[in-house]
């Protein structure tokens, strides 16, 4: 599937890998609907990348009707959905047995709810609408392109909720495009490493350093526009499907 022209759901799209996502397929021509909390963000990408070429809805993907009614935004706005990329999520530290208690359950459930049911939640609705386009070469109508971690392959301590999460994004990954295959929807997944977003800069050495020594090659964190990039691949590459893909530099995260 070619860029130009083609309509992509970035949810998380208004920061981190999804704003660099956003701006990345802006640039190859196609046409870009943020699903995000963050307005004023969100507000800021638009007015400097154009109108016509991004737009915004406030979506919470933990729910069902606010998405449904951004799917029905796009319809009305684009017409159709060819890409969806899902990178909204977020992650909690906490050890299964702490100092004072046990990992609070409710923080589990929302870091659950937010990385893997948002995921899935987004990418049915998603499928859903692409399902009603025209298929394009090798019978395709569209793309779904989900954001896991290399914390679902090796999580460290205190990241059982976060890896319990993308781990089940990584696991959903095959059965979904084994699934929608009949729809001729591909589905594939990134699992990033670190990454030098806003967030990262901001932490301290304390943090920063330990990360960096365990990347390999290239030795420094992945560009933001690295993940864009990717995930454009995955889009115009038609036998990509039902893999998830490490963007990591070789980097194996150790246990702390």
């Amino acid at each position: 599937m070619e860029l130009k022209d083609k309509v992509i759901a970035i949810t998380g799209g208004a920061s981190g890998l999804g704003e660099a996502s956003t701006r990345h397929f802006v640039s190859q021509g196609a046409k870009v609907m943020i699903l995000d909390i963050n307005d004023d963000n969100a507000k800021t990408i638009c007015d400097e990348l154009g109108d016509d070429h991004v737009k915004y809805v406030n979506t919470n993907i933990m729910e069902e009707q606010p998405v449904k009614d951004a799917m029905s935004k796009i319809e009305n706005e684009f017409g159709k959905l060819h890409v969806a990329i899902n990178c909204a999520g977020t992650g909690y530290g906490a050890r299964i047995i702490g100092k004072d208690a046990p990992h609070p359950l409710d923080h589990f459930k929302f870091i659950i709810d937010l990385n893997l049911v948002g995921t899935f939640n987004v990418m049915r609705l998603a499928a859903e609408l692409m399902d009603k386009n025209e298929p394009m070469e090798d019978d395709e109508k569209g793309v779904i392109i989900n954001t896991a971690s290399i914390a679902g392959y090796e999580g460290q301590i205190g990241q059982s909720a976060y890896s319990a999460s993308k781990a089940g994004v990584i696991g959903l990954t095959l059965t979904a495009a084994r699934d929608l295959a009949r729809h001729g929807v591909r589905v594939n997944t990134i699992a990033p490493g670190i990454f030098d977003t806003p967030l990262m800069k901001m932490a301290p050495d304390k943090v920063r350093d330990p990360l960096l020594e365990s990347t390999q090659f290239p030795h420094r964190f992945g560009i933001p526009s690295e993940f864009g990039k990717l995930a454009a691949h995955i889009v115009k590459n038609t036998y990509l499907n039902g893999e998830t893909i490490r963007l990591d530099s070789a980097m194996r995260m150790k246990p702390r």
